[in-house]
């Protein structure tokens, strides 16, 4: 079973952890290092014959189409992680509608090809911003990869289907392909992705994705250009556990990550849902947005 590799990328300084310290305005201020972590892991996936989709900051297309346009040349998929990295639910739909347009925009000018998969900022699609959905049809997106499946700080909607799945509005359905979950009891435990990569032993995680797929769903992998930089500036920014959560085991995700590529098939979300058609998955019923607002 094919395993998706996503990418979101944005740099350092734009985690939603440490908003509250780096204000957009200054975003131009900070060292960048996006170009050379995003190539490092175009280079990595190229040693190991994987191409995956990459949900690139609109932010970042305007100032390095170039990178856009490298991650298409070598066979990955282009997709949307918004333009200005702002939580969703703290946005008017006005706001997420213009920032949508926006980031699409950058991307397919630089990158020469139709944006139609979206990813929101630290997963910011939850009970109280479900309205962003029927925005993204309109918009002329078909899959959303926003909605994990968990209880969090930030992030998540607890109830919410763990496979893929469709999500019906006004506007027309969406493909939801979520971050992946491993049900332990009554509690889904977040994997493959992320700081939970970093976190848990290589172990684990190889564990919980085989688990996963022996179930029948494919598993969605994620990761960020700078969880491979063990090398970034140290930003005094954000809370304790915001840092800790930033910084930990930064050191050993390059050859944790290698280790995984080898072990599992990856590719791209497409290719995924060629082979997992929603139809096939628990599918939500016509009200599936109004209930999960109610639900949640």
């Amino acid at each position: 079973m094919l395993t998706a590799f996503t990418v979101d990328v944005e740099d350092y300084y734009h985690v939603s952890a440490f908003e509250r310290s780096i204000p957009r305005s200054a975003w131009g201020d900070y060292e960048s290092r996006v170009v050379a972590s995003t190539q490092r892991l175009i280079d990595l996936l190229a040693r190991r014959d994987v191409r995956g989709t990459f949900f690139i900051l609109g932010w970042i297309a305007d100032r390095f189409p170039f990178l856009v346009r490298e991650i298409a040349a070598a066979g990955h998929e282009l997709a949307s992680h918004s333009y200005w990295h702002r939580l969703v639910y703290e946005l008017t739909p006005d706001e997420f509608r213009a920032d949508l347009r926006r980031s699409k925009q950058a991307i397919e000018d630089a990158g020469g090809t139709a944006v139609r998969m979206y990813r929101a900022p630290s997963f910011s699609i939850t009970a109280k911003s479900l309205w962003a959905l029927q925005i993204m049809a309109e918009e002329g997106f078909e899959v959303d990869s926003s909605i994990f499946p968990t209880r969090h700080d930030r992030y998540g909607i607890p109830g919410s289907e763990p496979g893929i799945h469709m999500h019906h509005t006004p506007a027309g359905s969406l493909v939801e392909f979520p971050p992946t979950v491993v049900s332990i009891g009554r509690m889904r435990l977040p994997v493959a992705g992320g700081g939970y990569f970093r976190l848990y032993p290589l172990a684990l995680t190889r564990h919980a994705m085989h688990r996963v797929q022996r179930s029948g769903r494919p598993v969605m992998f994620y990761i960020h250009p700078w969880e491979i930089d063990p090398y970034q500036p140290r930003l005094r920014a954000g809370s304790y556990l915001a840092r800790l959560r930033h910084y930990v085991n930064l050191h050993s995700t390059v050859s944790k990550l290698d280790r995984l590529l080898e072990d599992f098939s990856f590719g791209t979300v497409s290719q995924i849902l060629a082979r997992h058609a929603p139809a096939r998955a628990a599918d939500l019923d016509a009200h599936s947005v109004a209930g999960l607002q109610a639900a949640n």
